[in-house]
């Protein structure tokens, strides 16, 4: 598959992103989603569970229920480093999906995975979906995973794809389901720029989308 070349330095990564369904409460390919963190900045803490990446720092319990399916395939990397990147990244995004289905855009969860100005970001990625009373329902693996390092390794890139074709949108008032309409591109390119924080936490803090850009 064709990828443009990924940047290693947050500032160079400057746009908002969607995550999920864009014809169904997501907004187009630039309306609010993963976000990122400064690698300086910190986050709110929260009483959580240690992580592999960080085992001094206590991470959020991410929980989602069995109505929404959030895989995460070939997650891995023989670099510590990239692993960290790795294991941060995926769980900001399942803490995103989390705050959507819990009807919570002030998520303390997903706030810990940001950085501020992240932060402000995913509120608004998150608002797509709970101002009109939407949930998400079904699957939406996320795969092909690359991470870029600076050579501080203070920075990253982080790039995944996601396969929205079994995934939708749910009214919780009225229980009418929605997926992206006929012809759509159900795979997504998103491409976070990423930062460590002074706890060693890898924030998101910016995010870019394209739909149509991976291939299986």
């Amino acid at each position: 598959m064709a990828r443009r070349a990924l940047t290693t330095t947050a500032a160079t990564l400057t746009a908002t992103a969607a995550l999920l369904l864009t014809a169904c409460g997501g907004g187009d390919s630039q309306s609010g989603g993963i976000n990122r963190a400064d690698s300086g900045s910190s986050s709110p803490s929260v009483s959580a569970s240690p992580s592999s990446a960080a085992p001094e720092v206590k991470r959020p319990v991410i929980k989602l229920p069995s109505s929404f399916q959030l895989p995460f395939e070939s997650w891995t990397s023989s670099d510590p480093v990239e692993q960290a990147v790795l294991n941060d990244g995926k769980e900001q995004l399942r803490a995103g999906y989390e705050a959507i289905i819990e009807n919570d855009p002030d998520s303390k969860n997903r706030a810990f995975y940001d950085t501020k100005t992240g932060f402000l970001q995913s509120q608004r990625w998150i608002r797509t979906y709970t101002d009109k009373n939407l949930t998400v329902i079904g699957k939406l693996p996320v795969f092909d995973p690359k991470v870029t390092l600076a050579k501080d390794k203070a920075a990253a890139s982080l790039s995944y794809c996601t396969d929205e074709s079994k995934a939708s949108t749910k009214n919780r008032k009225t229980g009418e389901v929605k997926g992206n309409p006929s012809g759509t591109d159900p795979e997504v390119l998103y491409v976070i720029s990423m930062g460590k924080n002074n706890q060693g936490v890898w924030q998101a803090v910016s995010a870019h989308s394209e739909r149509g850009s991976c291939a299986r």
